[in-house]
């Protein structure tokens, strides 16, 4: 931190210009990163924001795009060694009115998506009728958080902590003075809405003086923290399924033996639960374990600020999603979704219902008590997402987000209320009983049409992947079906994912054993809703024992029965229904699962599913339904229809 020699002075300054990060260089000279800021800050060294030309040069360009950039030379070596900053050629424009920044979500990737891109747009639009000159910051010029007339101000810039700290302390006027805490035109940054990227930005910027509007750091840090949300669950009363932090392939294998298995894994700071796994066996925890360092997002070894996280695998349990926003006194549950594909798929695969279609009125009102203690405890204010898994009428938390999740854009459109929105006004200081006034709200209204999300995959473009769910997501898009009952308003959901289901022809069964029994009913409606079933052997001797007729197919090429890749290749299946004892592109099934995919026969790969179609096949042949605009249902809602 002492006086930086000029040649380090003029080394520091190229660095700049060409692009490198402070985080880069601060590696490079075995440094902190603030330790290269403090020294950029003493040599004067700072972006300058440019207008994205929008004109192509042919006319002044006015729209607010802005990018950032070092000028040559941003530090002049004089004679004699001295340094001195240019002064930067800066076009940005800032006007006296105070200031929201709103970071989004960066490039759209699995796990984090257009669902958050939604609420940044919502909380602009929420922030601009309240007076504030809204500035959004993303790096993704394909969103419509983007739009040229979506903000006031917008930075294409990467959503790191230098970044965003250099457009807080340029937006709060000049001069530029390094010790001038970031305050002023800016009242706040909302992390809330971009996903993961910008939760894991808060607490820096708030230790660098930049407020964080709405729920603090300190209770972000509180949910994300597996040791300190356990005594807050402790506390509270609350059930969480067995759990524990391993540090290294032996403490694994004690953690496993004690939970006992199956278990979920997953290593630390990964986004969409890449590299989640189900492991049966200790065999299986260890070939994990070999795998799990390579898919952490803070490249290191299993150390401390690293472990592997194991937690018991809630068998046949089902998983609910709920959406909560806060304003630090009271809280309202927006949405309880049930998930159709039981616990151990990940959230954003599953397709959920809204309201829940099996859960009984008593666990969904536990359910919204729990999550009101949870906002309550943890000082939410704005939105906040917490897991649960149902398994014997006991209900568990998985997980809390003290953010908003991908599944808030379902719940507003499913409800007719702008949650994000509500959500961005309690951050700003409204009350909650003042926002949802203004909607003539008192309380969350109770959907009285059933919604189901569907998620949409993306395994037609990659051929000989296999297409099982678990616990990793693998979605890419989503959409929504809507209806009086829920078999229909699944029905239309998968219509729209563009995997409508039969209502006539050939259904193919082939379950692994734990499932066997579990498809006899399945089975056997089918057959009653007059469908040709054929199965492989072992299935199909556990649906002849129950008296399910059903014939047979083979999964290799052998004379006790058809081909079964044959039969999907010349379109002689309608309907595919496997749930998988092999998975991995080399496996025998998952050729058989690739081979539906490629024909375009829908494919189910759950129990759970597999009943949701089976009630939704029974609506569609009864006939009896239509299609209404989503604002069609939403004025039914507000009407009290």
């Amino acid at each position: 931190d002492g006086e930086l020699p000029a040649e380090a002075a003029a080394v520091l300054s190229q660095a700049k210009q060409w692009g490198y990060s402070d985080v880069q260089i601060a590696r490079a000279w075995e440094w902190e990163p603030q330790q290269v800021r403090r020294c950029r800050e003493r040599l004067g060294l700072r972006p300058a924001y440019k207008l994205v030309d929008t004109c192509a040069a042919e006319f002044e360009a006015v729209t607010p795009y802005y990018y950032s950039t070092y000028e040559v030379p941003a530090v002049r070596v004089e004679p004699g060694g001295r340094t001195r900053p240019c002064d930067p050629d800066d076009e940005i424009r800032i006007t006296d009115r105070p200031k929201v920044v709103i970071l989004g979500g960066g490039p759209n990737r699995i796990g984090q998506g257009i669902e958050f891109d939604y609420c940044c747009v919502h909380a602009v639009m929420a922030a601009r009728a309240l007076g504030y000159e809204t500035v959004m910051v993303n790096s993704n010029p394909e969103t419509v958080s983007t739009d040229y007339d979506t903000s006031d101000l917008l930075f294409f810039e990467p959503l790191t902590h230098e970044d965003v700290l250099n457009i807080c302390e340029r937006l709060n006027g000049r001069p530029f003075r390094p010790d001038r805490q970031v305050g002023g035109l800016v009242r706040g940054v909302i992390v809330q809405f971009g996903g993961q990227t910008p939760l894991n930005l808060a607490m820096g910027l708030k230790r660098a003086g930049v407020p964080i509007l709405g729920t603090t750091p300190e209770s972000i840090h509180l949910a994300e923290d597996r040791e300190a949300f356990a005594e807050v669950l402790r506390e509270l009363g609350l059930r969480q399924p067995a759990n524990g932090i391993a540090f290294d392939v032996a403490g694994a294998c004690r953690i496993a033996a004690r939970i006992g298995y199956p278990v979920l894994v997953r290593p630390s700071y990964v986004l969409g639960g890449r590299a989640m796994e189900k492991c049966h066996l200790e065999a299986d925890l260890l070939r994990y374990m070999d795998r799990a360092l390579q898919a952490t997002d803070r490249s290191a070894a299993v150390d401390e600020k690293h472990p592997i996280l194991i937690d018991q695998f809630l068998s046949e349990a089902i998983e609910v999603d709920v959406d909560c926003v806060s304003d630090g006194r009271r809280s309202v549950v927006c949405g309880v979704m049930e998930h159709i594909e039981e616990a151990g798929i990940h959230s954003g695969d599953s397709a959920c219902a809204l309201p829940p279609y099996s859960l009984s009125p008593a666990i969904v009102d536990d359910i919204r008590r729990q999550t009101a203690q949870l906002a309550e405890r943890l000082g939410v204010r704005g939105l906040m997402n917490v897991q649960y898994a149902v398994k014997d009428d006991v209900v568990y938390v998985l997980e809390v987000n003290p953010r908003a999740s991908r599944t808030v854009p379902f719940v507003s459109k499913a409800t007719g209320t702008p949650w994000a929105k509500i959500a961005t006004e309690v951050m700003l200081g409204s009350s909650l009983d003042d926002a949802l006034a203004r909607r003539g709200l008192g309380e969350a209204p109770w959907p009285r049409y059933s919604s189901v999300k569907e998620s949409v995959f993306p395994f037609s473009k990659f051929p000989g992947v296999d297409c099982v769910l678990g616990p990793e997501m693998r979605s890419t898009g989503e959409v929504m079906g809507i209806d009086a009952t829920f078999p229909m308003a699944f029905a239309k959901a998968q219509m729209a994912a563009g995997g409508g289901l039969p209502t006539s022809g050939t259904v193919l069964l082939s379950v692994n054993d734990h499932d066997k029994p579990l498809i006899v009913p399945i089975g056997r409606a089918f057959a009653e809703m007059g469908f040709r079933i054929v199965s492989t052997r072992r299935t199909r001797e556990a649906l002849l024992a129950a008296g399910v007729p059903c014939e047979p197919v083979s999964k290799i090429q052998d004379p006790a029965g058809p081909y079964l890749i044959d039969m999907i290749s010349r379109g002689q299946i309608d309907l595919l229904i496997n749930t998988p004892i092999y998975w991995g592109s080399a496996a025998v099934e998952s050729r058989i699962r690739s081979a539906a995919v490629m024909h375009r026969i829908p494919l189910i790969t759950t129990i759970t599913g597999a009943r949701a179609a089976v009630m939704a096949i029974r609506s569609l042949q009864a006939g009896d339904w239509d299609v209404r605009s989503i604002q069609e249902y939403q004025a039914d809602l507000r009407a009290g229809r």
